[in-house]
């Protein structure tokens, strides 16, 4: 196995600590706790850490993989795999934070979803078909977004929580992700299209 490969797999056991630690803090507050209260900064900024290294990691395997020029079905197939997993599991976390629950509505944590199995499934058919379908601008973008909106959910769990302006910007950020992650699904649907057009299928 390959260094990128070995950081993609290396990734995948990180997201499991970090949703480890995120399912331990996402738990009922405790009897004598304020209303909205989350748990000690500290864990907050470990599950930052975690993440933000997921994250650059993610940017460190691909860079190497194209320099070495070693990109194989493995990587291909699971690095997009394990980002998906870590970005969008932590948004189903965060709806087990009670401190989330005016910003983060389920349903727009099910339009993230969904976007990602479809444009996951076009995937596959079309390249079951033998069609390459990469990623697009549009797409890398959304990643980058929705990775930067993590980030700061986190770090406002842990430090920002007093403020009253926090939950204001939280939930534009958050608007802001889900319709970067609608306009995505919207472009990889009109390129699918057009293949299926142009092949007949």
């Amino acid at each position: 196995m390959n260094l990128p490969n070995k950081i993609t797999v290396g990734r995948f056991v990180l997201s499991v600590v970090y949703f480890t630690l995120l399912a331990l803090m996402g738990g009922p507050a405790p009897a004598d706790a304020s209303p909205g209260a989350v748990s000690p900064a500290w864990l907050w900024d470990v599950a930052f850490l975690l993440f933000l290294i997921g994250a650059l990691s993610d940017i460190v395997d691909g860079y190497l993989a194209r320099r070495w020029n070693i990109v194989t079905d493995f990587g291909r197939v699971t690095d997009p795999f394990v980002d998906k997993i870590i970005v969008c599991g932590s948004f189903v976390f965060f709806l087990k934070i009670p401190a989330l629950e005016g910003v983060l509505p389920a349903w727009m944590v099910v339009v993230i979803l969904a976007r990602e199995f479809l444009v996951s499934g076009l995937r596959s058919l079309l390249e079951a078909k033998g069609l390459p379908f990469p990623a697009n601008w549009w797409g890398k973008q959304k990643m980058v977004v929705q990775s930067v909106v993590v980030c700061v959910i986190l770090f406002t769990l842990g430090h920002w929580m007093d403020r009253t302006w926090s939950m204001g910007v939280l939930q534009a950020l958050i608007w802001v992700a889900l319709v970067s992650t609608v306009a995505s699904g919207v472009t990889y649907l009109y390129e699918a299209r057009a293949l299926f057009r142009a092949k007949d299928i």
